[in-house]
């Protein structure tokens, strides 16, 4: 009787234990969805060895199939033909046309199944054109319709005068704009032999091509060896009931995260491909630049907006270097980042002596604003929300430094290019000074400095300070978030005597054990500004060696705060004194000479 009961509990947990040894078991995400398996892999649940590259599927919270497409483009899958190797999909959002403007395929696997692909342009009119090739309800939007056209064909055919070129859509099949579903083909891995003979398509041990192997058969045990089964089984009941529990923890582990990775992916940036405006287009954007936001030495920014009611700044440059080295740092470095702390670039425009940079709108403005005002609008945000920004800052440097297929170096982190948007969230922007490096490059090469004063780190003026690298982004970082502690600039000359260099007031008030009484409101605000303030102090210090990683500084901001130790001064004694508001006012003075040191 036990070994009857030990073998009716085995087959109660042998689902589970067979599930947790076969991970790359078919599955679906509802009953009638599409089958799942090689060459596609259920992301969340099974491994990567039960898929091939970019064949990557999962199940949304409506237990929908969703396929994964390079630049955060995901549709739902409604068939998959392994025999002919295609997959059908489409939107969940029921506009297709929209998931166009950011799909591209050349980095996947996948391409369309018909062989004639052909270019668009779509362009938003006030009125009605029914000589327009295509029109596209679902990107409407009051007053306006949205139309596309051959690209080969001449624009002079078509009444565009009441019309504005928003996009360009490449290389897609004819009549993709009438069609609500998508279909793609792929053909690496081929497969289709094996589902014919079905068979299982998998790769081979050396995991360069693939193989068919049988579907293994189910036989029936007789009786007696049942029995035996049992028996034997029975000895090792006690581990196996141990190992599924373990396995049902694991997996409702599992979950939980990737359900936490799947939520952070979806506030992941969207990237777009910056599209290229012609100055009449730029004059149009900007209702011809009737509404300016600011001016400054590199040129002028106008609040503009295009025809689906999207707002833009348009940056018009002035007094560019003669071969354009900051135009082409800016669309050439910014163009290839997604973060949602760095600004994104919508578009720009270089017609002829024209340059112009167009950035998506952000409302509120700079940083600058806020931390700098005068009296009892100091500081309107709260020590809450400036710890927030500060932190979102790091994490949009730490994406230039290590999250990019180069690194970036800014060399121009300052308050002033720290846009915020509608949610007070920050932007890092204005990469005209930035060089991309490898990131096993110890230092780069400059032949002049670069920066603003104030911000710019010893090394960047001379090289006995050492190598030029980016600690002299974490530098700058530092003198901003000791300026947010602040409320003011980090060497204001109108301010106290012993308070003129603030950094090495800060350090003072510290090492001394002293609180920093600046503009405490609450009772975590002491927290929050010692933390602020001992962090910026690491990472302004002298030597780039002392200084933190930006990921070391995230996180330090993220951590409370009471375990951060105080960092050694600055600035290491020179001719027998500390003090280093005369060292850093002289190098402020000093000019920017010509750097001729070879790196």
């Amino acid at each position: 009787m036990s070994i009857f009961f030990c073998y009716i509990f085995f087959l109660l947990f042998s689902p589970l234990l067979t599930a947790g040894l076969d991970d790359c078991t078919t599955t679906t995400c509802s009953k009638g969805g599409p089958i799942i398996r090689f060459p596609f892999r259920n992301k969340f649940i099974q491994p990567e060895h039960c898929g091939y590259p970019g064949f990557n599927l999962y199940c949304n919270k409506s237990n929908e199939t969703v396929l994964e497409l390079p630049f955060s483009v995901k549709l739902v899958v409604n068939k998959i033909d392994y025999v002919s190797q295609d997959i059908q999909l489409y939107d969940p959002d029921g506009c297709l046309p929209q998931k166009l403007l950011y799909l591209n395929l050349s980095p996947s696997p996948f391409h369309f199944r018909e062989n004639f692909l052909y270019d668009y342009v779509l362009f938003n009119c006030s009125a009605t054109n029914r000589d327009m090739d295509y029109i596209i309800p679902c990107l409407a939007v009051p007053g306006y319709q949205v139309y596309a056209i051959y690209s080969e064909s001449y624009t002079d055919e078509y009444p565009l005068t009441s019309c504005t070129k928003i996009h360009e859509i490449s290389s897609v099949p004819l009549n993709m704009f009438d069609q609500k579903d998508l279909h793609l083909k792929w053909s690496e891995p081929y497969c289709g032999h094996c589902e014919v003979q079905g068979k299982i398509c998998s790769l081979d041990t050396n995991k360069s091509r693939t193989q068919c192997t049988s579907k293994p058969k189910i036989h029936r045990s007789e009786p007696r060896r049942d029995l035996i089964a049992g028996g034997t089984i029975g000895a090792f009941l006690s581990v196996g009931t141990l190992v599924a529990l373990y396995y049902v923890y694991s997996s409702s582990r599992i979950k939980k995260e990737n359900q936490a990775t799947i939520e952070k992916f979806l506030e992941d940036y969207r990237a777009l491909k910056p599209t290229r405006f012609s100055y009449a287009e730029i004059r149009k954007i900007t209702n011809q630049f009737s509404e300016k936001l600011g001016e400054g030495g590199y040129g002028t920014v106008y609040k503009g907006k295009l025809s689906n009611e999207i707002y833009v700044a348009v940056k018009v440059l002035k007094n560019f270097k003669g071969n354009g080295e900051e135009f082409i740092n800016e669309v050439g470095t910014i163009g290839r980042i997604h973060h949602v702390n760095v600004v994104r670039l919508v578009g720009f425009c270089a017609d002829g002596f024209k340059r112009a940079l167009v950035y998506e709108f952000l409302p509120n403005d700079s940083l600058e604003k806020f931390i700098f005002r005068a009296g009892s609008k100091r500081n309107t945000l709260g020590w809450k929300k400036l710890q927030d920004i500060a932190l979102g800052i790091a994490k949009g440097i730490e994406y230039l430094h290590q999250g990019c297929d180069q690194q970036i170096l800014h060399f121009d982190i300052k308050p002033h290019n720290i846009l915020l948007d509608h949610n007070f969230n920050p932007k890092i922007c204005d990469f005209g000074l930035a060089k991309l490096c490898c990131k096993e490059q110890s230092g780069v090469s400059m032949t002049a400095a670069r920066g603003t004063i104030g911000y710019i780190a010893p090394e960047v003026l001379s090289r006995n300070f050492g190598r030029v690298s980016y600690k002299s982004d974490i530098y700058s970082f530092g003198m901003l978030l000791l300026e947010m502690v602040g409320g003011r600039k980090n060497n204001d000359l109108t301010a106290n005597a012993s308070q003129v260099y603030f950094p090495e007031w800060i350090f003072n008030q510290l090492s001394h054990g002293e609180e920093l009484h600046i503009r405490i409101e609450e009772g975590d605000d002491a927290t929050i500004l010692k933390k602020l303030a001992i962090v910026g102090l690491w990472c302004i210090q002298w030597y780039p060696t002392d200084r933190p990683s930006m990921k070391v500084v995230v996180q330090m901001l993220e951590g409370d705060g009471n375990n951060l130790t105080m960092p050694p001064h600055p600035v290491p004694p020179t001719n027998g004194t500390n003090s280093i508001a005369g060292t850093h006012g002289r190098l402020h003075q000093t000019v920017l000479a010509v750097i001729s040191e070879a790196e």
